[in-house]
């Protein structure tokens, strides 16, 4: 499917909320189509990639679809980086090409300090010479940038001659050190003759009618990827120009929306909103939702579902697309906890020897069957993720149950070795945030010279003025009658705001840094 199918009726393709700007499927398919000529003409060809810097707003997935459609990979950048970290991402993914926003301006204009040219970059090369920058009317030029999408105006909104399949070339939160290139081979085949994204799923889930929302950043996978596929699929899609709470309630009822992907942490947010507001939105458009990305506590998706009802399905996948999972809102009430049975693929359960577990038995997760890839610029990390066999893994950590449903236990690298106990503390952080008074909590290992490490936690409060010394020890007394002791931190501190991605992966390496001092 492609959005040149849904034309004519002058239907929005994108509206962002809560501006309530509107991008339709013809002005969207015109702009990807003079934006896919001008990459033409500046020289760029198929397997050449394209460094996206840009917020949720009305031009990303104009940038999106244009490369998609030329055979080229569109790399879009976490717009929270620094400009360091971004010009990384620009020379490591070799972009031939960077579009970028006027909201991100000082980031653009800083990349050149930091590019490889300047001598403090990764490698030789500097910043791509083809340097586009989205700015509203009035705003000053950005030296050595043009103006887009003034500098595309003249070329033609019919399809280029040439047009290829082009892919995603997603970069890794870097929650666990550096961000790391997903790369997939390319099909080298027109669009029309390319599988779509996730469009069986999609077609499944929803149809022409549906209003889909997008609440997250769209430089992640999932929200480009699902965004993308339901506009293949002639569906409206509804996107946050940030996610807040309370705004995404009133984006759901004011926009009538149908289907959306959310991830844990938003559940979280909006459940701890006050009842009255909670109420205050008409939620009865919802048909089904789905969520992924990080384990969602019990306690929560069953709060989801009184709330919502039992439409919130979940699937476990990864960038890296090795494998997936599924499971609705009813085989979960059935299976509490599980993240579903394998979709076209297989699971094997393996401990640290690579031997097969039997159900119930925990081990490193992988997958058979996914698609290929690397991490690109990194034999040595794309051969540790496959095992003798060729079977794939992203380090989580696992067991299936008698019926081949999968349940998540954490991040193999998140593991506690305390006294010689292997501890897992997604557990306790699950429990941590049903505490009325919890916001976020983060569990982690510190050094101990007794113990080898100790477990601590972090928590942000709903209210700060609850992060005292009484309110700690309150929390772990409360633990204590509700988890295996060898489980429970030692001590609790609390932060203003834990360091998380906006798909709600915590940056646990700074936390531990930070309380091993």
């Amino acid at each position: 499917m492609q959005i040149r199918e849904h034309l004519g009726a002058g239907k929005p393709a994108v509206i962002l909320h809560p501006s309530g700007t509107v991008v339709t499927f013809d002005e969207l398919e015109a702009r990807a189509n003079r934006l896919a000529h001008y990459f033409r003409k500046a020289g760029l060809v198929e397997g050449d990639a394209v460094a996206i810097l840009m917020e949720n707003n009305e031009h990303i997935h104009a940038v999106m679809w244009a490369a998609r459609r030329s055979g080229l990979y569109y790399v879009p950048i976490n717009t929270h980086l620094t400009a360091a970290e971004a010009a990384y991402i620009v020379d490591n993914s070799g972009a031939k090409a960077i579009v970028g926003s006027a909201a991100l301006r000082k980031i653009c204009e800083n990349l050149g300090e930091h590019s490889p040219a300047s001598g403090r970059g990764p490698r030789p090369g500097g910043l791509p010479e083809l340097r586009l920058i989205a700015c509203e009317e009035g705003e000053a030029e950005l030296r050595g940038w043009q103006r887009y999408p003034e500098c595309v105006a003249d070329q033609p909104d019919t399809p280029i001659d040439d047009e290829l399949e082009g892919d995603l070339l997603q970069y890794s939160s870097g929650t666990t050190g550096r961000p790391k290139g997903i790369k997939r081979e390319l099909p080298h085949v027109a669009p029309a003759e390319a599988p779509g994204m996730m469009s069986a799923l999609v077609s499944f889930w929803m149809n022409p009618d549906s209003i889909y929302l997008s609440p997250a950043p769209l430089y992640h996978t999932a929200p480009s990827v699902w965004s993308m596929s339901a506009q293949a699929g002639g569906i409206t899609t509804v996107v946050m120009e940030k996610f807040d709470p309370e705004g995404c309630l009133d984006a759901i009822a004011r926009h009538h929306v149908t289907h959306g992907q959310f991830v844990p942490a938003m559940f979280t947010r909006m459940l701890k909103l006050p009842e009255a507001v909670r109420n205050s939105y008409d939620l009865s458009s919802l048909q089904r939702v789905m969520h992924a990305a990080a384990p969602c506590p019990v306690e929560i998706k069953k709060q989801m579902i009184d709330w919502w009802g039992p439409i919130i399905d979940e699937y476990y996948a990864s960038s890296e697309a090795i494998g997936s999972t599924l499971i609705s809102a009813e085989e979960w009430l059935a299976h509490p906890g599980s993240v579903g049975k394998p979709m076209s693929c297989q699971i094997h359960i393996l401990d640290e020897d690579g031997n097969e577990l039997p159900p119930g038995r925990a081990g490193e997760i992988y997958f058979e069957g996914g698609l290929s890839f690397e991490y690109l610029n990194d034999e040595a990390k794309t051969a540790a993720s496959r095992d003798r066999r060729g079977w794939v893994t992203v380090g989580d950590v696992g067991y299936v149950d008698d019926e081949g449903y999968l349940y998540l236990t954490d991040r193999r690298h998140h593991m506690i070795i305390s006294g010689g106990v292997n501890i897992y503390p997604q557990e306790t952080e699950n429990l941590l945030v049903t505490h009325p008074k919890v916001l976020d909590a983060a569990v982690f290992g510190i050094p101990d010279d007794e113990m080898g490490q100790r477990v601590k936690a972090v928590v942000q409060t709903v209210d700060p003025a609850d992060a005292t010394e009484a309110f700690a020890g309150e929390l772990l007394v409360w633990l204590r009658d509700r988890l295996s002791h060898y489980k429970c931190p030692r001590s609790i501190s609390f932060e203003a705001q834990l360091p998380r991605t906006d798909t709600g992966k915590l940056y646990k390496g700074e936390l531990v840094k930070k309380y091993s001092m």
